[in-house]
């Protein structure tokens, strides 16, 4: 089995975002220098009945707190908005949500956005640690998300006393293994390269999909390189046979001076 390439500059980057958010990754990873392909290893779609999702928006000001786990969950629930109540204060996981909210015009002085106190750290346990828990007792909170998710969240704001509403903005599926993204994926992994994971979730559907290509392709799979953001994605790659992993922290900048490191 070979050995990762000797030159980083000789690995294509593999950017494993949803389309709307691996774009502009894959714009930044091309500007210090080196290949970037974009393989979405999630397809976010609208929910099928988006009626609770208007009705929590249009009550925005009953809630002491409004969290967005992810970018996706900012962009389907500004589809429904004209603008964001300045009253009303918004929580996010990581920087990415952060930077969706100001593109839809939120973004602080002028709003109150609490996030993990270490830009490093996105995910819900760092962001619980940022929040006064108490300040939420008898009051309502909610959360915006994907279908599905971790209950962490949810779990830790209804013991400290608050209500808490979560609802879906959107929906994930991993892609179909089409004949063409075989044909994409057995290309991928015939070398080493360097894939940038951002979620456990996307990094679960490719080992469902390097699975299903055949003999072989496991192997291949073991010796690819993994840039990752958080410790969960790399205890998910380890658990899945990964053993070149690199744990960055959270935020594009991280990811890409992993790869300017090499």
């Amino acid at each position: 089995m070979p050995e990762l390439a000797p030159k980083a500059s000789e690995r294509v980057v593999v950017v494993t975002r949803p389309r709307a958010q691996a774009d502009g990754l894959a714009r930044a990873v091309r500007a210090i220098g080196r290949t970037a392909e974009v393989l979405p290893l999630l397809e976010i779609a609208p929910i099928d009945d988006p009626a609770p999702l208007r009705a929590a928006l249009a009550a925005l000001h009953d809630y002491a707190l409004a969290v967005f786990v992810s970018p996706n969950a900012v962009d389907a629930a500004f589809a429904h908005l004209d603008a964001w109540p300045v009253a009303v204060p918004l929580a996010v996981v990581g920087e990415g949500s952060r930077a969706a909210l100001a593109r839809h015009g939120v973004a602080a002085p002028g709003h109150t956005i609490h996030s993990p106190a270490d830009p490093a750290h996105s995910d819900s346990e760092h962001l619980l640690q940022s929040l006064d828990l108490a300040l939420f007792a008898g009051r309502r909170v909610l959360i915006v998300r994907g279908d599905g998710g971790r209950e962490l969240l949810a779990d830790a704001l209804r013991a400290a006393g608050a209500t808490v509403e979560a609802v879906a903005a959107y929906r994930r599926s991993t892609p179909v293994l089409t004949s063409g993204l075989a044909a994409r994926l057995r290309a991928l992994l015939a070398q080493p390269n360097d894939w940038i994971i951002t979620s456990s979730e996307a990094l679960r559907g490719l080992a469902g999909l390097v699975g299903a290509l055949g003999p072989g392709s496991q192997a291949q799979f073991e010796q690819q390189h993994l840039i990752v953001p958080h410790a969960r994605i790399a205890g998910t790659a380890h658990a899945l046979g990964l053993r070149h992993v690199t744990l960055t922290g959270s935020g594009d900048a991280r990811l890409l001076a992993a790869l300017q490191s090499q």
